[in-house]
């Protein structure tokens, strides 16, 4: 298992809290909040480029 470190979740009106989190080499990964085990990895800028389109509404349906 990688060493992650996990943000504290993120929750939107109506839809799954998810965290994100990151390794010493550079890995990004997000997770259902309660369920970190079962997460995906992608480099940071990948992950960091979905999250703020979810965050921008523009994805909420992923989730």
């Amino acid at each position: 298992m990688h060493d992650i470190t996990w943000e504290e979740p993120f929750c939107a009106e109506g839809s799954a809290c998810f965290r994100l989190g990151t390794d010493l080499r550079g890995n990004a990964y997000i997770a259902i909040a309660g369920q970190e085990e079962h997460y995906l990895t992608d480099s940071r800028q990948a992950l960091r480029s979905l999250i703020l389109e979810i965050k921008a509404g523009k994805a909420d349906h992923l989730l």
